[in-house]
C-alpha cells in the first residue's frame, strides 16, 4: 500500500496552512504531538552497538515514532539489548563490523530510500560525516548542511536553537547567511513563523578587531534589506546574556526585537557553539536535540555521551523534518544579493 501523506490542516475560511505554523512547539513533548498523525519512519543507525542508542530507537518503536534498522556489530547489539531486558528483532540488524563501512551502509540505507532517517551512533562525528559528504553514495544537495541543536528550557518556557556547533568548523559570512537560512528553516517546523536571531560575540558592540562582531552586524544589515527570503528578524552583536535574557539586555540599555528574546543563537565558530551547547547539557543538566539540517533526508547528528531521552527527541524531530520536506515540500531559501 502507498503511504499516505498527513492532510494538510486548515484554518476557519479553509484554506491550507503550513503544518508547523498551527501551533508553536514550545517542549519535546510537543514534538510527538505534532507528528501524531504522520506516518511511521524508518530509521537507520550507523554504529548501533550503544545502550543509549538502543534505549532511544526502541522507545521510538514502542511509541510509534519510526521503525528502525541497525547497522553494527551483531553480537553486541543483541548482548546490549539482553542487558537492557529488550527484544531486538534479530532481522533490524544489518551485521557490519567496521565503524566506518557500518556508517557508509547505513547512509547508503537511506540514500537508496530503505530508511527516511540517518542517526548517528556510536562513532566519531567526523567519520560519520564522511559517510554523509561523499559525493556518489552520501546524502548532499545543492543546499550547504549545517548543525542545530536544540534546548528544552524550563525557565525560559521555549525552545532554543543553536547553530552550528559540530559541523562548520569556522564560517565565513556568506556561510553564516546559509547557517541562518537552515536554522529558520527548521524553526518554522516548530511554528515560529518570524524567528529571532541573535549573532554571538564576546561583546555586543562592534569592534574592528573582532571579526565576529563585524559579521554579526553585517548580517544583521542584510536582514534590514530584505536579502534573506525566509521571514526571520536577525540582530546583532550579542554577547549570550543579552540575547536570552531580557532584563540583561534592558540594563546593558540593548534594544530591538531580539534582545533578551532570541529564539536562535548563532555562533561564531565550532568551538563556541559545541561548548554552548554541552554546557547545558552537562552544566545546567539539560536536555538537547541534534540534528543536521540541508540533506537529502534527516540526520540525527547527537554526541555519544547525550541522553537516551536527547537521542529520543532527535529522532522525533528528524520525523518532524521528514514530513515537512516531503509532504509539504518545501525548500531552503537561499540569501539573494
Amino acid at each position: 500500500m502507498a503511504e499516505q501523506k498527513p492532510k494538510p490542516l486548515k484554518d476557519e475560511k479553509g484554506s491550507e496552512k503550513v503544518r508547523a505554523e498551527q501551533r508553536r512547539i514550545l517542549t519535546f513533548d510537543g514534538i510527538l504531538e505534532a507528528i501524531l498523525d504522520f506516518p511511521t519512519k524508518r530509521v537507520a543507525v550507523a554504529v548501533a552497538q550503544d545502550p543509549t542508542v538502543l534505549d532511544a530507537v526502541i522507545e521510538a518503536r514502542e511509541k510509534g515514532v519510526a521503525e528502525y534498522i541497525l547497522v553494527g556489530v551483531r553480537d553486541e547489539i543483541l548482548r546490549i539489548a539482553d542487558d537492557m531486558k529488550k527484544d531486538v528483532p534479530p532481522e533490524t540488524i544489518i551485521n557490519v563490523q567496521d565503524p566506518i563501512a557500518a556508517a557508509n551502509e547505513a547512509v547508503r540505507q537511506v540514500h537508496d530510500g530503505y530508511a527516511d532517517v540517518l542517526m548517528k551512533g556510536y562513532i566519531h562525528t567526523d567519520d560519520f560525516l564522511r559517510a554523509v559528504l561523499d559525493k556518489d553514495t552520501g546524502l548532499r544537495t545543492r543546499a550547504v548542511m549545517s548543525h542545530v541543536f536544540i534546548w528544552e528550557s524550563t525557565s525560559f518556557g521555549r525552545l532554543i536553537f543553536v547553530t552550528d556547533g559540530a559541523m562548520n568548523i569556522a564560517p565565513s559570512l556568506e556561510l553564516k547567511a546559509d547557517i541562518i537560512l537552515n536554522a529558520t528553516h527548521l524553526a518554522r517546523m516548530f511554528g515560529l513563523v518570524k524567528p529571532r536571531v541573535a549573532l554571538l560575540a564576546a561583546v555586543e558592540v562592534v569592534n574592528p578587531k573582532m571579526p565576529a562582531t563585524v559579521e554579526a552586524a553585517a548580517l544583521a544589515g542584510m536582514c534590514y534589506r530584505n536579502q534573506f527570503s525566509m521571514p526571520c528578524l536577525i540582530d546583532g552583536p550579542f554577547a549570550l546574556d543579552n540575547a536570552i535574557n531580557e532584563e540583561a539586555a534592558a540594563h546593558k540599555k540593548i534594544g530591538g526585537y531580539v534582545a533578551g528574546k532570541a529564539d536562535i543563537l548563532v555562533v561564531p565558530s565550532i568551538e563556541a557553539g559545541n561548548m554552548l551547547a554541552k554546557s547545558f547539557a552537562f552544566l545546567g543538566c539539560g536536555d538537547t536535540v541534534g540534528v543536521l539540517v540541508g540533506a537529502k533526508r534527516p540526520v540525527v547528528l547527537t554526541s555519544r555521551a547525550d541522553s537516551p531521552r536527547s537521542k529520543f527527541f532527535s529522532i522525533a524531530t528528524a520525523v518532524l523534518m521528514s514530513g515537512f520536506e516531503r509532504d509539504l515540500r518545501l525548500k531552503i531559501g537561499k540569501v539573494h544579493y
